[in-house]
């Protein structure tokens, strides 16, 4: 029984440990957002219909979708080059910070 809840504790350390190094810069993110604006509103609310809105997305799929972009394994003739040269922390950052916003 002690030897499971200190495998519990662990995986508890881990997993938090895990999520603070993923996590991205909210004030960051806001700031490199700008040239983001343009498409996808302010407050990432887009007035045009055929631009999606990237307020309240899941920062996991905001990663996956701009490193896709980046990386050119997700194409779109709009996103590839405006995605080309954010770093991985510029990803991190944006993500934290559409996603922080309802």
């Amino acid at each position: 029984m002690k030897r499971q809840f200190l495998t519990v504790i662990s995986a508890v350390a881990l997993t938090a440990a895990t999520n603070v190094a993923v996590a991205g810069d909210v004030a960051a993110g806001k700031a490199k957002a700008a040239t983001c604006a343009g498409c996808h509103g302010a407050n990432g609310i887009s007035a045009v219909p055929t631009y999606p809105n990237l307020a309240g997305q899941k920062e996991a799929y905001l990663i996956a979708t701009l490193t896709g972009f980046r990386d050119g394994t997700r194409k779109n003739a709009t996103m590839n080059p405006m995605a080309k040269p954010l770093s991985d922390a510029d990803i991190k950052n944006l993500a934290a910070f559409y996603s922080s916003l309802k």
